[in-house]
């Protein structure tokens, strides 16, 4: 007998002799094997849970008579006895497999094992079909089972194959001294109109020679049974029902056993009204059928919604996730492909479902807020095949957990640091990245500078870009510029203008030195940048320079900036020069200088302003200009309901020339909020609406 058999009978024995002390009856010993008599007349007996099977005090003759067909029965001698009886091998499913622990889970006593214990007793003594009923998944093979190891030790039990000829079993056994008991795991399947099912008189037969015959059905395949004629078997059962849902005091007996194995605890505490036992069949079959659907052609879009799910609970946000949140992180899984060819709607109607009636793989919280079922979340931690959680999806349950007071940011934080550590030191240089960005967002600057440096080494643009920007930041261009340049080259397009606003400063101080020393295409160039920032009037003097050398190029330079002093003919003058020295630019500005007619310039802005807000809000200033104010205010909306802060306010300005110093300050207050410079000066001027 094994270690699990003597565990479970010692257990099952505790939990009745305190039975027992509790009542003063006496639970007796397993019985000994009855001498056979050696007449063919024998006792018919049997009690039930439920009332009479056959009774006690009824005396029949039971003729045992050899059948006329072949048996494919195997010598009774060969049967395994009832305590060795694997239980995943006579029907139990296995639970989700763990190393180091069995296929299914240490026996957890019932609160209807001693029913089920006084059955098989009686049976023992009497012969007769003991039969375990209840819903599906509700543990009836496993205590059946059970029970069996405990009350029919020594027995010799056959399970039959569906489709076995049962009527040669009375004339094997007879005359024989064992004892017998047949395992009928889903006993539907032995009742059906076919030869050679069990049925009153077989039974007879086999209860004549103190045979047991154990049995399990679901409650719906028992009730189809009652109605039906093959059904009068269940006349002569003795019953016990099983409950699918666990009592308070059975899930105490899972922590009260010691054994410690996660997936009985796991159960205990999450099952709810699915109970333990369905609980423990149901997780390997909900993981499968979940991780199998990352395939193209199953269920990629909703495997992706229920990982996003599962892999934010692993980042310790267990609670409630909105929607946009799992939309978000399920789009950025590498692996999982073919998400197009199923829509939201439909991964989430799949993700939903309920599996067996029982569970689904993703739980509707409160509104638009969802979570992985538990029974994922549980099965997670045991499976290796699962891949690590990515890095974007730490970075997002970061972000959640900061803004989120349900959750300890610093606990989060701590989990990612450890998740990045282990995929740094396989060789992820985005996890360095990570851990820089981590250190940042903690206030670490040292510690985020060192992980960025390693991550830039490792070729890690991000991380050149983060780099580059903290050494700008301390005045140390010409040090920033090749992490910058790295960065830009890659993408990065906050630092490639970083690196061009450096460049240009570097470039300016270059031109001024060459200007010193009486280069005038240093002074040239020296203006343009002057003039690209405003600074007309130093402009004009550095493009004086290069004139009063005699440099042909700078023709065109002192033609735009007299154009911005409207000094046409100045402007005309120094353009004609440029255009004559080949330069097609200039000449473009030649014709014309400026648009002649207000309706010309109606039509330049007007192509735009339906879909752009700076030339709606450009055609309301044409419009103002000439006079037409009215024209002007439709325009001047339309920009600011587009984004253009310069819309408010000029609505503003309109509002204060009418005298509507309430509504001009309104506006002005929206502009303002936009970030108009101009606004955010005037409105302190304009009084308070």
């Amino acid at each position: 007998m094994d270690e699990e058999s003597v565990e479970r009978i010692a257990a099952r024995a505790a939990m009745h002799h305190a039975r027992e002390a509790s009542t003063g009856a006496r639970r007796p010993g397993a019985p000994a094997p009855p001498a056979r008599p050696a007449a063919v007349r024998n006792t018919v007996s049997g009690g039930s849970v439920h009332g009479p099977v056959i009774q006690a005090d009824t005396i029949s003759t039971v003729t045992i008579q050899a059948p006329a067909f072949p048996s494919a029965v195997p010598d009774p001698e060969t049967w395994p006895v009832a305590e060795n009886l694997d239980p995943v091998t006579f029907g139990v499913r296995p639970a989700e497999r763990v190393p180091g622990r069995r296929a299914a889970p240490p026996y957890i006593l019932r609160a209807r094992d001693g029913d089920l214990d006084t059955a098989l007793e009686q049976a023992a003594q009497d012969g007769g079909l003991v039969l375990v009923i209840g819903e599906p998944f509700a543990g009836k093979t496993r205590t059946a089972l059970a029970g069996m190891a405990d009350q029919l030790r020594g027995f010799r039990v056959f399970a039959p194959a569906r489709g076995t000829d049962l009527r040669g079993l009375p004339a094997l056994l007879n005359g024989r001294r064992g004892r017998y008991a047949v395992w009928l795991d889903d006993l539907d399947g032995y009742l059906d109109d076919g030869e050679g099912r069990l049925e009153p008189r077989l039974l007879a037969q086999l209860a004549a020679l103190k045979a047991v015959v154990v049995g399990t059905m679901r409650e719906d395949a028992y009730d189809a049974c009652r109605a039906a004629p093959h059904g009068r078997v269940l006349d002569l059962a003795r019953i016990v029902e099983l409950a699918r849902e666990w009592s308070p005091s059975e899930r105490e007996q899972v922590f009260l056993a010691h054994d410690g194995d996660p997936r009985l605890a796991d159960a205990a505490r999450s099952s709810g009204p699915v109970g333990v036992a369905a609980y423990l069949t149901l997780s390997p079959l909900l993981w499968e059928e979940w991780w199998r659907a990352r395939r193209a052609d199953r269920h990629p879009r909703g495997h992706a919604l229920v990982r996003a799910a599962l892999d934010l609970a692993r980042c310790g946000l267990t609670g409630p996730l909105p929607m946009d949140l799992l939309l978000k992180v399920h789009e950025g899984y590498a692996d999982v492909t073919g998400l197009e060819r199923e829509s939201a709607e439909d991964a989430l109607a799949w993700a939903v479902a309920r599996r067996h009636g029982l569970l689904p793989l993703l739980v509707r919280v409160t509104g638009d807020t969802w979570r992985a079922a538990p029974i994922l979340v549980e099965a997670a931690a045991r499976h290796d095949e699962l891949p690590a959680v990515p890095g974007p999806v730490w970075g997002c349950a970061l972000e959640t957990a900061r803004t989120d007071p349900a959750y300890d940011y610093g606990e989060v934080a701590a989990a990612a640091r450890a998740a990045f550590r282990r995929a740094a030191d396989d060789g992820d240089t985005t996890a360095l990245h990570s851990l820089g960005l981590l250190a940042e967002s903690l206030g670490q600057g040292e510690e985020a500078e060192q992980w960025f440096r390693r991550a830039a080494a490792a070729g890690e643009a991000r991380s050149a870009g983060r780099i580059g920007r903290l050494l700008a930041e301390r005045g140390e261009d010409r040090a920033a510029e090749p992490f910058l340049e790295t960065a830009a080259e890659a993408g990065d397009a906050e630092a490639a203008t970083l690196l061009g606003k450096l460049l240009q400063a570097r470039a300016e101080r270059c031109f001024k030195a060459g200007a010193r020393h009486g280069s005038p295409e240093a002074a040239q160039l020296l203006g343009d940048l002057r003039l690209a920032r405003g600074d007309v009037d130093n402009a004009l003097y550095s493009y004086l320079d290069a004139a009063w050398a005699q440099y042909e190029p700078v023709a065109r330079s002192m033609g735009l900036i007299h154009l911005l002093w409207r000094e046409h003919k100045v402007a005309e003058v120094w353009l004609r020069r440029a255009a004559d020295s080949g330069d097609a630019c200039a000449a473009d500005f030649l014709d014309p200088l400026s648009v002649d007619t207000l309706e010309r310039a109606v039509e330049f802005f007007q192509d735009d302003a339906e879909r752009r807000g700076f030339d709606a809000s450009n055609l309301g200033v044409l419009l103002e200009e000439h006079g037409r104010p009215g024209e002007a205010r439709p325009w001047y909306l339309k920009g600011y309901e587009q984004g253009d802060a310069y819309g408010a306010f000029r609505l503003a300005e309109l509002h204060k020339k009418d005298g509507d110093d309430a509504e001009a300050g309104t506006w002005y207050r929206k502009a303002a909020a936009m970030g108009h410079p101009g606004a955010k000066r005037a409105f302190g001027e304009a009084p308070e609406p």
